[in-house]
């Protein structure tokens, strides 16, 4: 973006904060990012001062007034994915055309997953131990 007084240049980490965000506002979307990217990020976010990676899962192509976006997905089990894969473009595009003033040319979604609920196998607690069933067989 260019004006009379200067120019203004927004790096593509700009853009992909921004579209992870706005990815992970839209409810149904339990996580971001394919299967090797989640796995590992999941181990760093349980590093003391280590946070959730707003970029995980999002790849983007930022010229001097478009961008670009990809998205890879964990969609939650009974969300209508096309309606969910709408949701999340009109989200990105909106935040990313109104917070920097560049076109989004195309949103591309990927759904890499669905998590079904019991999927969560982080039982941590000794007192999870009562909830589960007893075995079947000894």
């Amino acid at each position: 973006m260019v004006s009379d007084t200067g120019r203004t240049r927004i790096a593509d980490g700009v853009v992909a904060k921004i579209a992870g965000m706005a990815s992970r506002e839209v409810g149904g979307v339990h996580a971001m990012g394919a299967g090797m990217a989640r796995t590992i990020g999941s181990v760093r976010e349980r590093i003391p001062g280590v946070g959730v990676s707003v970029t995980r899962g999002v790849a983007v192509q930022v010229g001097e007034r478009q961008a670009a976006v990809d998205i890879d997905l964990v969609v939650e089990y009974g969300v209508a994915i096309p309606d969910l894969a709408r949701a999340v473009r009109e989200s990105v595009i909106h935040q990313v055309e109104q917070m920097t003033g560049l076109e989004v040319v195309e949103v591309n979604i990927t759904v890499d997953d669905v998590h079904l609920p019991g999927d969560d196998s982080r039982q941590d607690d000794a007192s999870n131990d009562a909830d589960r069933p007893s075995p079947r067989v000894q």
